[in-house]
């Protein structure tokens, strides 16, 4: 079987911002999990692609049989993500669901990624539930396979480490201590990837 890629996208396009530390903290777990069975870990950086909102006069359901995108940024979001054959997504929890670059993120793809495994670990306050619910509907409807577990890490204190949250991204040790008190959730998810991934690529296990 050929080996097999998973990419961990940071999410959140705060300019201080906790995400990229988070996607640090649990790739060592992921790794652990995915390597023995040949499945590279690669990280990727949504700020990196500066996605306006969305601005194609296609839908992205048409791309690529019937339509392809005009804009470059739109192509290279869309193949970067079709290299792919799963998919961590690390999200933030904003106002008590999907942060707006996230679903905005989402709303441009569709063929790329349907009906390939993902998991979403999400951070905040009370661990993002709400935006890890949210985000799991609205993947699950595009046709993706979206894990069981998905791991959701709540700040230890969020009202004192808010400061730091904000202005510089930083993760207290308490926070992280408490999130690496999380790691078998992290592992079960990533098991749970592996074990949809490692899985025939036939039509009863890809959604219509």
């Amino acid at each position: 079987m050929p080996a097999k890629s998973v990419a961990l996208i940071t999410m959140s396009l705060r300019p201080a911002r906790v995400g990229a530390n988070v996607a640090a903290l649990v790739r060592p777990y992921l790794e652990k999990t995915l390597a023995p069975a040949d499945i590279s870990l690669n990280p990727v950086d949504l700020r990196d692609f500066n996605l306006p909102i969305f601005n194609e006069n296609v839908a992205p359901a048409m791309v690529p049989q019937f339509a392809q995108f005009q804009h470059e940024h739109s192509r290279a979001w869309s193949a970067e993500i079709a290299k792919h054959d799963g998919y961590v997504i690390v999200i933030p929890e904003y106002n008590y669901g999907v942060a707006g670059g996230t679903k905005n993120a989402i709303d441009y793809l569709m063929n790329e990624w349907k009906g390939k495994p993902l998991t979403i670990i999400s951070y905040g306050a009370q661990g993002g539930s709400q935006a890890s619910k949210h985000a799991s509907e609205i993947l699950s409807g595009m046709g993706l396979r979206v894990t069981e577990t998905r791991p959701q890490l709540a700040f230890a204190d969020a009202r004192a480490e808010m400061a730091g949250i904000l202005s510089e991204g930083k993760v207290s040790d308490a926070s992280r201590t408490k999130w690496e008190g999380q790691s078998s959730d992290i592992i079960k998810a990533a098991e749970e990837l592996k074990a949809l991934l490692l899985q025939p690529n036939e039509v009863a296990n890809v959604p219509a």
